[in-house]
């Protein structure tokens, strides 16, 4: 057993049982972005938010286990991603990046957004146009040091 067939069965059981993050994230008491991280595999839970999320899927002990280790982060398969809804963020950072850079660099000057000490709002915003997708990222600015 390893941290991908945990993945695998919780995600299994998501379609199962017609589960939705949203009530996963409600029962472990944290955002819908960060626990829907952590039951695909990128984030560490506690014993306590395993123990809700095992409840939840019906996961063993053992597989409970593999919840609390930490994971070996990034779960894409290939580094250019396949999957359209996912390629658009690698289009958006293809497009977009060198804008990130320069007006985080403007503003706050030489640095980096924390993808660590980070928060995410994902909500839909309706529109008679068509509904949209507000992602808000907030990530802490983290300066480069001189030494």
């Amino acid at each position: 057993m390893n941290r991908l067939e945990v993945t695998e069965k919780i995600i299994t059981t998501k379609v199962a049982k017609g589960i939705k993050w949203h009530d996963v994230a409600q029962q472990v008491g944290l955002s819908k972005e960060w626990v829907t991280a952590a039951c695909l595999g990128q984030m560490t839970l506690s014993a306590e938010q395993a123990g809700v999320v095992a409840e939840i899927f019906g996961l063993t002990e053992a597989e409970k286990n593999w919840l609390m280790v930490v994971p070996y982060k990034g779960s894409l398969p290939t580094s250019v991603p396949t999957d359209p809804l996912i390629y658009r963020f690698y289009e958006l950072v293809s497009v977009y990046g060198t804008t990130f850079k320069e007006l985080i660099h403007e503003e706050f000057g030489d640095g980096i957004m924390s993808a660590i000490d980070f928060k995410m709002d994902l909500k839909r915003e309706a529109n008679p146009m068509g509904d949209r997708v507000a992602i808000t990222m907030s990530g802490k600015f983290l300066p480069y040091k001189t030494y």
